[in-house]
């Protein structure tokens, strides 16, 4: 279960022919993500366990689930664009029930990262649950 931008992101990625062009799509996507307000970058929604600086700020809203991001370093920061396009806009209860390590795998990202971003990854998608349980 992922939602319709994760799915368009797995389209885009089959028609890429190698791994550098999925790097630098990703790259992109985090430079087109909006930066998220200084005010925001505290504390509490610094993620711990990554090798990164990384903040995510989840917002629920009607019972959906969104969240903004940023990390200092230019491939973290697409990492959090792709989880935002996977879980963003999903209820609460489709949150918990998606299979990040599955549907990023479709992606073929975590044999191409090291084990610090893959850790790093794993440590954002633990946040992410964690906010959406309340």
């Amino acid at each position: 279960m992922a939602s319709a931008a994760f799915e368009e992101l797995v389209e885009d990625f089959e028609f890429l022919e190698d791994w550098e062009e999925r790097y630098a799509l990703v790259i992109e996507l985090g430079k087109a993500m909006a930066p998220l307000e200084e005010a925001l970058k505290v504390p509490a929604t610094k993620v711990e366990g990554c090798a990164s600086q990384v903040w995510l700020h989840p917002v629920v809203e009607a019972g959906v689930f969104r969240f903004e991001g940023e990390s200092d370093a230019v491939i973290v920061r697409g990492l959090v664009a792709v989880l935002r396009r996977l879980y963003n806009g999903l209820t609460l209860a489709e949150v918990a029930a998606v299979d990040a390590e599955a549907e990023l795998g479709r992606l073929g990202l975590q044999e191409h990262l090291s084990a610090q971003r893959s850790n790093g990854v794993r440590a954002m998608i633990a946040r992410i649950r964690a906010a959406a349980a309340g």
